[in-house]
């Protein structure tokens, strides 16, 4: 067996779609003495870097007014799940001018692709979104003679024929 053949198999495969910008939410298992429980992280992917087994992505949240960054290796078996719950609009692979922003400058404008809660990746949730929106009905075709006709009649008579009709 070789180096890649062992990456191979330890690669997870239930990992959604993320980049850059979107807000996720990280279910990892934290050990305290005997124990361990999974903490959740909420927070925006800042960057992703590296790929295969040593691929990580960094999300980052402000949590009581200070900002925690933190580094999650993407295939690491800590991490139990990743959920995606909204997705960015942002031009930039790594943003890392979010850390000098703050309160609503801090904010990211999301795109216009909904993301249905339960599905795995950001593919399929668009998908899914597309597959709800009905399909345009076709324009009803105006004949360009009724068009004409209605330019050709004046406002003037209009206005007109109102007046009369409220003087009476």
């Amino acid at each position: 067996m070789n180096l890649k053949e062992i990456q191979q198999q330890q690669l997870k495969k239930d990992i959604p779609q993320f980049k850059a910008g979107d807000t996720v939410r990280v279910s990892a298992k934290v050990v305290e003495g005997d124990n361990e429980r999974i903490q959740l992280f909420d927070g925006v992917v800042i960057s992703r870097r590296g790929s295969g087994v040593s691929e990580s992505f960094t999300v980052r949240k402000v949590s009581f007014g200070v900002g925690v960054e933190r580094i999650f290796p993407l295939h690491s078996p800590r991490i139990e799940k990743i959920e995606v719950l909204k997705i960015g609009k942002v031009r930039q692979a790594k943003i890392n001018y979010l850390k000098e922003l703050s309160g609503k400058a801090a904010r990211l404008q999301a795109k216009e692709n909904i993301v249905v809660p339960g599905t795995e990746s950001v593919k399929e949730t668009t998908e899914a979104a597309a597959a709800e929106v009905p399909a345009a009905a076709p324009a009803a075709e105006v004949k360009p003679e009724a068009k004409k006709a209605e330019a050709k009649k004046p406002a003037a008579k209009k206005t007109a024929v109102k007046k009369t009709e409220a003087a009476k």
